[in-house]
């Protein structure tokens, strides 16, 4: 048993597009990896010394099967990330977790299903009053499914758009759209083993219009992270691994920031269950992941 397993699904493969290049730095390695879909009956998991998520992206539709199977796999072999950062990091009510840790966190309002849509919008309305445009999207959820911008004029709309989630058996998050994203965009920061790789800046997704863009690779661009952003990225990893009583750094992770009205960044996502990490903008990145997996191929091995 030596060989690792990257995850993905059918699906998902044509658009992970840092595959490629995690495969490549591997082999340079001398890693032996092997690309498996989830989901695939004839696969025999225990044979693999360590299984890494990296693009089940269909697990939204389909989230107790995977996590059945991210259970299963736990059993047999080392999950990474860990199951139980896997399913609480799936849930953005992780939001609440972190900012119970004092990690600044963009303000999100949970609408449970059960919950009057109407007065719920304007509660969290009357909270943000600075908050010209906000953000309706479902807490668990893949790419930009299901999430739209809307302005304090179309209550109507949003309030029809909470309710459907609500219907649908999801819970919805509410929050502010913070100017900054449509000038100086979103900063999303990669770390490998709790230390920083390499940033990008993705452009804004949600338009005023209701037009709603994929994250496609030709909104990001290359850049350096500040320093304020790298603190908050950090408090965000530590509060996690806080959170969870970890003893090692997240194999992975990748924290999406904005600055808020004041130019503060704020945590809008945490991905750390099976994020793209936007390896084509770094040049050494997935030397550097595959640096890491090479140490953690090595630790399996008793090496």
């Amino acid at each position: 048993m030596s060989a690792l397993a990257f995850v993905t699904s059918d699906s998902s493969l044509p658009n992970d597009y840092d595959m490629p290049l995690l495969l490549d730095a591997c082999q340079l390695r001398g890693l032996a990896v092997d690309v498996c879909a989830w989901d695939d009956p004839a696969i025999d998991w225990s044979g693999y010394s360590a299984v890494v998520l990296r693009s089940p992206w269909d697990y939204s539709e389909r989230l107790p099967e995977f996590l059945g199977w991210c259970e299963r796999i736990t059993a047999v072999t080392d999950l990474f990330n860990p199951l139980s950062v896997i399913r609480w990091s799936l849930d953005k009510h992780y939001l609440a977790d972190l900012a119970g840790h004092c990690v600044p966190v963009v303000p999100s309002k949970f609408v449970e299903p059960g919950t009057m849509p109407l007065p719920a919008l304007r509660e969290f309305l009357a909270d943000c009053p600075q908050a010209d445009d906000f953000v309706i999207k479902p807490t668990i959820g893949c790419y930009s499914k299901s999430v739209r911008r809307y302005s304090r004029e179309q209550e109507s709309g949003a309030t029809e758009h909470i309710a459907r989630l609500l219907e649908e058996g999801h819970c919805a998050l509410l929050q502010p759209y913070l100017p900054s994203i449509d000038h100086d965009g979103e900063t999303n920061l990669i770390y490998f083993d709790g230390i920083y790789s390499h940033a990008i800046r993705k452009e804004a997704l949600l338009m005023r219009d209701g037009t709603v863009h994929p994250p496609a690779y030709e909104f990001r661009t290359a850049r350096n992270a500040d320093d304020d952003e790298r603190a908050v990225a950090l408090a965000a990893l530590d509060a996690t691994a806080a959170h969870f009583g970890l003893d090692r750094p997240l194999l992975y992770a990748r924290v999406d920031l904005i600055r808020d009205n004041n130019g503060n960044p704020q945590l809008l996502e945490l991905e750390i269950a099976e994020p793209s990490l936007s390896l084509p903008f770094a040049r050494a990145g997935a030397t550097r992941f595959a640096e890491v997996l090479a140490k953690v191929m090595k630790m399996r091995q008793g090496t």
